[in-house]
């Protein structure tokens, strides 16, 4: 079973190689994360230092999963700064390696994820994936909602141009809270 670590900004660079191979696992397996092929070690490792502004100052959680062969997965947290909306959060970058898929893994990154968001007094979580994706399922199987999308949303790896599915999970309303 995976453990569950948050990363901040000083550890970031310490797990950095690790995150590049998930990532490039995850899309070299047509993962739809917002990168298309071929993904070169350099672009991968920009996309995570370009985290490290956001994590330090608080404005983004990252969480990896570890197992006994190095790091497995990592799911993020970007939080809604403006006044009127720090009731919610966006969940972005769920990513599996693809040998550890089907393990449990997603499921202990989401539920740490929003465990933190209901400490946080985060009650409105959403976020988009790949319509048609196994993602969807996944999600559904969470209690997230399906709301809709938007045709030709993003390029998948393979530069096919592919519909969104906006979903969302309501943790708590502030007016009952």
């Amino acid at each position: 079973m995976a453990t569950i670590e948050r990363v901040d900004a000083p550890t970031l660079p310490r797990v950095r190689e690790a995150l590049i191979d998930l990532l490039i696992d995850t899309v070299e397996r047509g993962s739809s994360v917002g990168f298309v092929l071929p993904l070169t070690r350099d672009e991968a490792g920009a996309y995570w230092d370009g985290l490290a502004l956001s994590l330090e100052a608080g404005h983004r959680l990252l969480w990896i999963a570890r197992e006994a062969d190095g790091i497995v997965g990592t799911v993020q947290l970007e939080l809604a700064t403006k006044k009127n909306g720090i009731n919610r959060a966006e969940v972005q970058k769920l990513l599996v390696r693809s040998y550890a898929r089907r393990n449990g893994v997603a499921r202990a990154l989401m539920e740490t994820l929003e465990s933190r968001a209901r400490e946080l007094r985060r009650g409105l979580l959403h976020l988009d994936t790949e319509a048609g994706s196994g993602a969807e399922g996944f999600y559904r199987a969470l209690g997230y909602t399906f709301i809709g999308g938007l045709p030709e949303f993003a390029c998948s790896p393979e530069g096919e141009w592919r519909a969104n599915a906006i979903y969302y999970k309501t943790l708590f309303l502030r007016s009952t809270a």
